[in-house]
């Protein structure tokens, strides 16, 4: 792994307590410990949404190749229209695939169609719809009806020849596949995807199949934590739940160590959890312990563990699933995009009104749960889903959106504006 970590991590919150991280500081903190990955692979455009650009693309060809006509209608030479009008003979038809071959002299036109190339001579297309006394010989244009070079798409227009078409770093969307495809560009190399380990801590959990025990739970983190590593274009490696021993966290700890780039554990971060398990994973690498000032998700365990001549990065995340999910997206999440090369996910704020008041005590970011709706006069805005509890992973699953609440506001009152992330294109 081509990455490093400040040889000093828990310097860098000297000054702070660590009892009480703002969410900016750590996510500061977290950004300055990455380098990205440096592994490439070269696939087949068809499997490269979601990728990361490993180079720059240069466009080998002029995009549009030839100049071509914007709509269906004629064209012409401009210098033909007179001080009111010009009438032209109709000499061809040009389609997209099939142009007219000849040049075109003044006091002819051609029949165009969307997309066909600019007949040699011409440089104006009227649509179709502006001309009169149309018949398959002659056109009758008014002047006043187009101006020289309408309508005319012109080679390179889109992009040309040796320019950049894409950045190195992109995260390749639709359009940017499209706009490879445009290009004529099969193949492209992108950074490889992160590996990440990931498993989940506490002898009361217990995976899907197996009996649930008085006392015990189904370990939900694990399929969470699958479905947003896939999501976010990494490789998962689920190494199911280990118990709350030494000897078992060690073991999953170096074995992760060997084969992953990254390691997300759940649970066993807190101030009331057994020693071994903060000691093991300090033992091991170098990891900061801290109480995150953010609701859900306050302890929380960051650093590097190493092994064997390798080291991957850790993440720490608390138990609860929903603390699990909104420490993942806004603070383990773009460490992620960092270590692939790209810019983190860019979260665009609503102001939209509450319809209720929020509770809400300053010195704290807090994430709740919300449903986004438009009401009787068309505005929008955004309904708590209910209990705003860590563990009720339901609120998350009828929520379409987060109530962003900053770290030093205070309780929020109904018809009060107030931040809003949708989940749209986030989760």
């Amino acid at each position: 792994m081509s990455q490093t970590i400040l040889p000093n991590l828990s310097d860098l919150l000297a000054s702070i307590d660590q009892h009480d991280v703002p969410v900016e500081i750590i996510q500061q903190v977290i950004a300055r410990c990455i380098t990205p990955l440096s592994d490439t692979e070269t696939l087949p455009l068809k499997q490269t949404l979601g990728r990361v650009l490993a180079q720059d693309v240069i466009s080998p060809i002029n995009v549009p190749s030839y100049d071509n006509s914007a709509m269906d209608g004629y064209a012409f030479i401009a210098t033909d229209l007179s001080d009111t009008s010009a009438k032209l003979n109709v000499v061809g038809k040009a389609y997209a695939g099939h142009p007219y071959l000849n040049e075109v002299r003044s006091g002819e036109c051609v029949r165009i169609m969307t997309g066909a190339a600019i007949p040699r001579g011409c440089d104006t297309v009227i649509a179709q719809e502006l001309v009169s006394d149309a018949t398959d010989s002659h056109i009758s244009i008014a002047t006043s009806k187009v101006n020289a070079g309408d309508n005319r798409r012109l080679a390179g227009e889109d992009l040309r020849s040796g320019s950049v078409a894409l950045r190195k770093g992109k995260r390749l969307s639709p359009a940017d596949i499209g706009l490879l495809a445009s290009l004529g560009i099969a193949d492209i190399a992108v950074i490889r995807r992160p590996r990440v380990a990931f498993f989940s801590t506490g002898d009361e959990l217990r995976s899907i199949g197996q009996a649930l025990d008085e006392g015990c739970v189904y370990d939900s983190n694990r399929y969470t934590l699958h479905s947003m590593l896939v999501r976010a274009q990494c490789e998962p490696i689920d190494m199911g739940v280990v118990k709350d021993d030494p000897a078992s966290l060690e073991t999953a700890l170096r074995e992760a160590c060997a084969q992953a780039d990254v390691i997300i554990t759940t649970g066993g971060v807190s101030a009331g959890d057994a020693d071994y398990t903060r000691q093991m994973m300090a033992r091991l690498g170098e990891v900061l312990f801290c109480k995150i000032a953010m609701r859900p998700g306050r302890p929380m365990a960051f650093g590097k563990i190493h092994c064997d001549g390798r080291s991957a990065l850790l993440f720490g995340l608390p138990g609860n699933p929903v603390a699990v999910m909104a420490t993942f997206y806004f603070l383990a999440r773009d460490a992620i995009y960092q270590l692939m090369g790209t810019k983190p996910h860019t979260q665009t704020l609503l102001k939209v009104v509450s319809t209720h008041a929020i509770r809400k005590k300053p010195g704290r970011t807090e994430y709740q749960r919300g449903i986004l709706s438009t009401n009787t006069s068309g505005k929008q805005q955004v309904t708590l889903t209910g209990a705003q509890g860590s563990g009720i992973l339901s609120s998350m699953s009828e929520a379409n959106c987060m109530v962003v609440l900053d770290h030093d506001q205070n309780d929020v009152a109904a018809g009060e504006l107030v931040s809003v992330l949708a989940f749209d294109g986030f989760i």
